[in-house]
């Protein structure tokens, strides 16, 4: 479950951040908060990975009943749903930026 997602980093936003979604691959939410990072990284330029903690015994024991849990540059910004607004503000996007709650569907 190890994704490694490279983006360009021409674009607005923090290029140099690196998000970490730690779940696992029978997860649905993890796979829910994967799709809609995708676009908010692709947008900041940031590289996105996915680590399945069932690999790793210490990442199972720290992670357990919270996955999905998305790290970004080592600080937890939120587990179970994707909190974009925080997402976005980590990243340095504003709302209207490409990728933007806008671009989503049904607006939200």
């Amino acid at each position: 479950m190890h994704t490694p997602i490279r983006t360009s980093a021409a674009v607005l936003g923090r290029a140099s951040a690196q998000l970490v979604i730690y779940g696992r691959a029978w997860c649905h939410l993890c796979e829910e908060m994967r799709v809609a990072l995708e676009p908010v990284a692709a947008a900041a330029g940031a590289r996105l990975d996915v680590i399945d903690v069932d690999s790793d015994p210490e990442l199972q024991a720290r992670y357990d009943e919270l996955v999905p849990v998305l790290v970004c540059d080592g600080i937890e910004l939120c587990h179970y749903r994707l909190d974009e607004a925080r997402v976005r503000a980590a990243l340095g996007l504003g709302a209207d930026a490409p990728g933007g709650p806008s671009a989503l569907p049904g607006g939200a």
